[in-house]
């Protein structure tokens, strides 16, 4: 065969060779945005310019755990030692929105300084390789896993002990892990009572699984709200965006409202205060 009659089977494999290779992987710049979310395959941390969140001052009947959190957060911004936090408990009742408002009070305060890093649950394995990324930057890092949780015969809990614990070099002085779950254990009740009727040794089985809580220094419980509470943040979304209604009206279809979902919560109120301002045609920002 001829150079000339090879040249252009040479060139389609050249072709298909450069289509198979992975992209080139863009250079980390973590000045980008105060919050990233961690992507796999390729590996990138992909910066959100705007994060979904409410004011922490329109967060109501989590005080104890606004002020635990957020004293434990800003010693961790200052460069002084801090937990990993688990935020457990009913669902819609402020956990995640309460970590991503203690980061955005904090942005204001030390600009420039902490960095909310999302990773999603299946990503888990992967923490070590984003450890490697984040260890020796400037900023301060905080990453965080909303509705955390493991099932039967799920491995990825092991992976997430060694990173906790630091494994051998121990845990980067500039990371902290949060994390937001239904569940105290992360496990759900049946796996562990499973662990305890079917295990030569219960009790080692059952440490085995829910030890993992214990790497977490904080435990912050969220449950769901009374009324009075459930009114208070009703009203503090009424005044925050000004929207113009009578109180016993409010207080009555905020009521109706309630009954209609089955609980009073935080997600409840919000998904009351949008079903208001919509039909009183008033923008919530």
């Amino acid at each position: 065969m001829s150079s000339d009659s090879l040249l252009p089977l040479l060139t389609r494999i050249a072709d298909a060779l450069e289509r198979l290779a992975p992209p080139a992987s863009v250079p980390l710049d973590l000045t980008a945005a105060d919050a990233f979310v961690w992507h796999t395959e390729p590996d990138r941390l992909e910066p959100v310019p705007a994060v979904n969140r409410v004011d922490i001052v329109l967060l109501q009947g989590v005080e104890r755990q606004r002020d635990t959190l957020l004293e434990n957060t800003r010693r961790f911004a200052a460069g002084y030692p801090a937990n990993n936090a688990l935020l457990w408990g009913a669902r819609g009742t402020g956990k995640s929105s309460l970590v991503k408002s203690v980061h955005a009070l904090l942005c204001q305060e030390r600009p420039g300084e902490l960095v909310l890093v999302e990773i999603h649950r299946e990503d888990i394995p992967t923490l070590p390789r984003l450890l490697t990324k984040l260890k020796g930057e400037k900023r301060r890092f905080i990453l965080f896993c909303d509705d955390l949780s493991f099932d039967h015969d799920d491995a990825h809990y092991k992976s997430l002990k060694a990173v906790l614990d630091g494994g051998i070099e121990g845990r980067p002085e500039n990371v902290v892990f949060y994390a937001t779950s239904n569940r105290r254990h992360l496990m759900p009740r049946e796996m562990i009572d499973n662990e305890r009727s079917t295990a030569i040794n219960p009790g080692e089985a059952v440490e085995e699984k829910v030890s993992l809580s214990d790497r977490f220094g904080l435990w912050l419980g969220f449950h769901n709200c009374d009324q009075d509470t459930y009114f208070a943040m009703i009203e503090g979304y009424v005044r925050h965006f000004g929207l113009e209604i009578p109180l016993d009206q409010l207080r009555a279809e905020a009521v109706e409202w309630s009954v209609t979902r089955g609980s009073r919560s935080g997600r409840v109120a919000w998904q009351f205060i949008q079903d208001l301002a919509g039909r009183l045609g008033k923008p919530l920002r």
